[in-house]
């Protein structure tokens, strides 16, 4: 099964465009991070519930970068 990416409709560079993007894949029992510059330089791989604790707390402001 090849994974099917999608870049977050909120991603994208200073000039509106999709310069920034990350990318996400629906994987057999994990969920695929990738920088979509870089498809080739791999993935990050991650469970559900600790890729839905990732997006709470972005939503939040909580990450610290």
């Amino acid at each position: 099964m090849t994974p099917q990416w999608r870049k977050s409709t909120r991603s994208g560079g200073s000039d509106g465009g999709m310069a920034d993007c990350v990318e996400v894949a629906k994987l057999p029992h994990t969920v695929g991070l990738r920088d979509s510059k870089a498809p080739s330089a791999g993935h990050l791989t991650l469970t559900p519930a600790t890729f839905a604790a990732l997006l709470t707390e972005a939503k939040r402001n909580d990450l610290n970068l």
